[in-house]
């Protein structure tokens, strides 16, 4: 078949029709009280589920030639606004039978998931085609074999992103001839593909522009470090594998130097094992690091990333340490110990938060023998002295009184509750002074108060009101007729 030729025009591809990067949800709550909503993609944007074509049920799979043709033909894609340039392609000839239709609209971010592609099909046509494509998703397909892979993407000499999630790739083979295909992939998502260590090595090795790594959800538990590093990597995503051990985390440091963000959420981490100066050297770069539910338990761990020398940026809930914390707790000691930090749990730290936790930290641990003390306690005595405990001030309204009532000759102390009325407390009184409520006068009188007596004329007014205070008197007057 002589290749397909490419005429360029300026229509759009729907805004919608953008590739996704399926990472594990994590719905964190910051600890300002919003909700940040679920992580599914590189750009936080949700994960894109494409309805427009339904896969046929084909146990072989189907060709991305064939996926192509029928999804972004005119009757299937018609041109429409939205972000990407897209082309329309007129075949020059084509053998019978072939899928390629007349004129295509194809935009140069390809969304094509699940839709059961299994193989790459004609390579002229996908090199006709997608000659301008930058981003690529063939997420949930059947693609199980490098060498399909391989085919559809040599074809494609923009593409700088491509996410293959979801493949069957356990056990699956790169060949080495293979790998030059996928040279100026710049952003690389395989979650949830079991794809091998060693075949993330030969990737690595072989893409010389790789900004981001995503390995999300492959059952990792140990690796082994690559002889050649990767100085062009800033950010990996390796959440909800088993990665337990430190020495593990280590390799990374030494494999992706210019490593930015590290997010490793969701694995079992005991601890940070390595001293300041290992961790200066090994992650020189990193700026913000994601921790969430890991299985860290000692405060001397959180202590650790301080030795992280660019570190601004952190997250970490859901690990044991802080489970016997309150929130406010949590994020206060947190917050007092990583004083360079700039953002946790994806809340700004301010300069007048930091002030109030680190204050926050002295007291708390005020009462603590001088052996269990952290080394971060003295220093902030050092620069706000040792801070006396908070006055316990109890702001809530008085509840009762004990007063001195006094009608006539007789005086009698009386425990009576402020949240009751006027008419309420003549009804409590008509068993002390034998007065019926209609037959009395009462008059409040402040013993702090340099004012004569202040008659409670309202039968409806709250006797909180008046301020009344253990030891001030009332005093009944009988109603003369």
């Amino acid at each position: 078949m002589s290749a397909p030729s490419a005429t360029l025009d300026l229509h759009q591809a729907s805004s919608s029709d953008r590739p996704s990067v399926q990472t594990p949800k994590e719905t964190e709550r910051s600890d300002s009280g919003q909700i940040e909503g679920s992580i599914t993609s590189a750009e936080g944007e949700a994960v894109h589920q494409d309805i427009s074509m339904e896969p046929q049920e084909d146990n072989d799979g189907r060709t991305f030639v064939e996926v192509i043709s029928e999804k972004y033909s005119p009757d299937n894609f018609p041109c429409r606004r939205g972000p990407g340039m897209g082309v329309v392609v007129v075949p020059t000839a084509g053998p019978q039978g072939s899928p390629l239709k007349e004129r295509l609209n194809l935009p140069s971010v390809l969304v094509l998931n699940g839709c059961g592609i299994s193989q790459a099909g004609d390579q002229a046509g996908i090199a006709a085609f997608c000659a301008h494509v930058r981003e690529l998703d063939l997420s949930h397909n059947k693609l199980q074999d490098w060498h399909e892979i391989s085919k559809i993407v040599s074809n494609i000499p923009k593409l700088k992103f491509l996410n293959l999630s979801s493949n069957p790739l356990a056990g699956m083979t790169l060949e080495p001839r293979c790998t030059e295909a996928f040279c100026r992939i710049h952003r690389l998502v395989l979650n949830n593909t079991q794809v091998s260590w060693d075949t993330v090595l030969l990737l690595i090795r072989e893409i010389p522009e790789l900004e981001e790594l995503f390995l999300c959800l492959n059952e990792y538990s140990s690796l082994s470090a690559s002889g050649v590093a990767c100085p062009s990597l800033r950010l990996l995503h390796i959440t909800d594998n088993s990665l337990q051990d430190w020495a593990e985390v280590r390799k990374f440091g030494s494999m992706f130097p210019s490593l930015d963000t590290l997010v490793m959420s969701n694995n079992n981490l005991a601890s940070i094992q390595d001293n300041k100066d290992v961790l200066q050297r090994l992650f020189p770069n990193l700026r913000s690091i994601n921790l969430h539910n890991s299985g860290l338990n000692r405060w001397e761990d959180i202590e650790k990333l301080n030795f992280f020398p660019k570190l601004v940026e952190v997250r970490l809930q859901g690990i044991p340490l802080l489970q016997t914390y309150t929130n406010v707790e949590r994020r206060s000691l947190m917050i007092a110990q990583l004083p360079a930090i700039s953002q946790l749990n994806g809340s700004v730290v301010t300069d007048s938060e930091r002030i109030d936790a680190e204050r926050f930290f002295i007291r708390y641990h005020l009462d603590y023998p001088e052996e269990e003390l952290p080394y971060r306690y003295h220093s902030l005595v050092t620069k706000y002295g040792k801070l006396e405990p908070l006055a316990e001030i109890d702001l809530r309204p008085r509840c009762r009184a004990q007063v001195e009532v006094h009608c006539e000759e007789k005086v009698e102390q009386l425990n009576i509750r402020l949240d009751q009325t006027v008419a309420g407390l003549k009804k409590q009184l008509t068993r002390v002074v034998q007065l019926s409520t209609n037959s009395m006068r009462l008059y409040y009188i402040d013993k702090n108060s340099a004012f004569g007596p202040e008659e409670m004329k309202y039968n409806t007014r709250a006797l909180h009101s008046y301020s009344i205070q253990d030891g001030d008197e009332i005093l009944v007057v009988p109603k003369t007729k």
